[in-house]
């Protein structure tokens, strides 16, 4: 009678055991909701201001994914392509040559393809194509660049504007009052103004920080394409140095 006594009180107290262990982490998941909730419902009190926002933000997210893409498949060429280049032609393999500068979705390739194709013309007339389709090609990497830097200042200033207009609303709703200020009235007003504020900072920043890191890439890849051009220029003069 007595061990079982024992055993009942011990069982009791690994429950309670158990029990309190559980709590916190049953306690935790109804926070967690009401804190995703709570995100989206603020979110949704910076009012319509907050939908133009998030539009801006997608529109940032497409065009530095898409710019990105483009950028990376563009510095994707051979390290020998050069060399490569230099050896067809100095066999007079131009059709060959021509051939491995289209295998490259690449403005290097692309510039030397036109190049080659220029060859038995003057020299200047061969640099001149060459130098305009690197111009085509910087203007067709750097398109959608000025919307991204649109957004990275646009969105602050909107986020402003929303900060500008949530406090009139708080003061305005103050003026109606009369004497009978309740302190919700001006909180209720802060409180749509500094989410706007933090969004606008939020795209702002993350739209800055993209443009920035794609233009230093673009600086990458232009500086390989003018390294291209001199080669290339620089071999069209080595048959006419070999015959010297």
């Amino acid at each position: 009678m007595l061990f079982n006594l024992l055993q009942t009180d011990s069982l009791a107290e690994v429950v309670s055991d158990v029990a309190e262990s559980i709590a916190p982490v049953a306690a935790a998941a109804p926070q967690q909701q009401e804190m995703s909730y709570s995100l989206i419902s603020m979110a949704a009190k910076g009012g319509v201001l907050m939908i133009v926002l998030l539009v801006l933000s997608i529109l940032a997210i497409y065009i530095f994914g898409k710019k990105w893409y483009m950028i990376h498949e563009a510095g994707k060429i051979d390290k020998n392509f050069m060399n490569d280049i230099r050896d067809y032609i100095h066999d007079g393999k131009l059709k060959s040559a021509a051939t491995l500068c289209e295998k490259y979705n690449s403005p290097v390739a692309r510039l030397v393809q036109k190049g080659i194709e220029r060859i038995g013309r003057p020299l200047s007339d061969i640099q001149t194509a060459v130098e305009n389709v690197g111009n085509a090609e910087v203007a067709r990497l750097e398109k959608g660049l000025p919307i991204l830097a649109t957004i990275a200042g646009g969105a602050p200033m909107i986020g402003f504007l929303g900060t500008v207009l949530g406090m009139v609303q708080a003061f305005f709703n103050m003026s109606q009052a009369g004497n009978n200020i309740d302190i919700t009235l001006l909180s209720s007003g802060i409180y749509t103004a500094m989410i706007t504020t933090v969004g606008g900072l939020i795209v702002g920043i993350v739209a800055y920080f993209g443009y920035n890191y794609l233009a230093s890439n673009i600086s990458d890849l232009v500086f390989k394409m003018e390294s291209a051009t001199i080669d290339f220029m620089d071999l069209l003069h080595e048959p006419a140095d070999n015959a010297e």
